[in-house]
């Protein structure tokens, strides 16, 4: 399970972060990539480019391959990946024409390449994501993706008709089911409000609500996909545009809190509870990646002009600036 948001300050400044929602963690770090790393490629991509944009966001360096969870480029642009097991269908070889790419790299290949929202929406015509694991050890993650700028937000999906790509007008994104219907599912909850209710006539009687958030009665409140797709949606819609860096990372880590999961609470069919493992944010005006744990919720700001941008590989980023 994992929830990812977006949205934009009072200068437009994108803001981008996710939840995390796993049983176990895979050793994830920072991992910043700068623009002349080498990097090993899946499949043969001729316009790929020589020096790619640098990337900043949390990952596992697997061969110089860095398999980032969610990441930022330099340009502001932003993509995580969320898990999708019951509905991903990838490609299981790679196609004769187009572009191939590995699902393992799915989110640094388009950090790495792409400037804006709109050259990914061009770029995506082309491409085929194929099933093809990064080693013997670690197998192919059923995902879908958002993908966001200052401009927007859009969700890649890979179904068993081909890859969908649907404008994300909510800018939210959790797991099962598809996109499309999280988004038909939000109709169910046009009642639900953040102003009070008012008074009740009953007859004689003039019922009044007890407080403040009683606009809110109905708003799902457990864990599954649907349930915090809803309610991460209302709180990302209703929060009040902020001005500063501090504020909208709060409003972000704020914000990703109410669906945030504790341990005990989702039980997995071999008995581990999925718990939120960590939740990160992305500014892309300051470039810089922040990230909280569920045993350290300290947040931690990790700018990319911090890390050696001259590297030629990797960069495990071992303590915030």
């Amino acid at each position: 399970m994992c929830t990812g948001i977006r949205f934009t300050d009072m200068a437009g400044n994108m803001f981008f972060g996710r939840n995390l929602d796993w049983t176990q963690g895979y050793g994830e770090q920072v991992v910043v990539t700068p623009p002349a790393a080498q990097v090993p490629a899946a499949f043969a991509r001729p316009d790929d480019r020589a020096s790619g944009y640098a990337v900043i966001g949390m990952g596992i360096v697997v061969n110089d391959i860095p398999l980032y969870f969610d990441c930022g480029n330099e340009q502001g642009l932003a993509v995580a990946g969320l898990n999708f097991p019951q509905s991903a269908r990838y490609a299981v070889a790679p196609a004769e024409d187009g572009v191939n790419v590995a699902a393992y790299e799915f989110p640094f290949w388009i950090a790495r390449n792409f400037a804006s929202l709109d050259e990914v929406r061009r770029a995506l015509v082309d491409v085929t994501v194929v099933a093809k694991p990064v080693n013997d050890r670690l197998p192919v993650a059923n995902l879908h993706w958002i993908v966001a700028d200052k401009t927007g937000s859009i969700v890649v999906e890979c179904l068993a008709d081909g890859m969908r790509v649907w404008e994300n007008d909510v800018d939210t994104l959790t797991n099962e089911p598809d996109f499309g219907w999280h988004r038909q599912n939000l109709r169910n909850y046009l009642m639900l409000s953040d102003d009070a209710p008012a008074r009740a006539p009953w007859g004689s009687v003039h019922l009044s609500p007890f407080g403040s958030g009683a606009g809110m009665q109905g708003m799902p409140g457990d864990y599954s996909g649907p349930a915090r797709f809803v309610k991460a949606a209302f709180v990302n819609s209703h929060y009040p545009v902020q001005d500063s860096e501090t504020s909208n990372v709060t409003r972000l880590f704020r914000t990703l809190g109410s669906v945030a999961v504790p341990e005990g609470c989702a039980l997995m069919a071999d008995g581990a509870f999925e718990k939120t493992l960590y939740t990160s944010c992305f500014s892309a005006s300051t470039l810089t990646y922040y990230h909280a744990t569920y045993n350290d919720p300290q947040i931690r700001a990790y700018p990319l002009r911090s890390a050696d941008l001259s590297a030629k590989r990797p960069i495990v980023m071992s303590q915030a600036a």
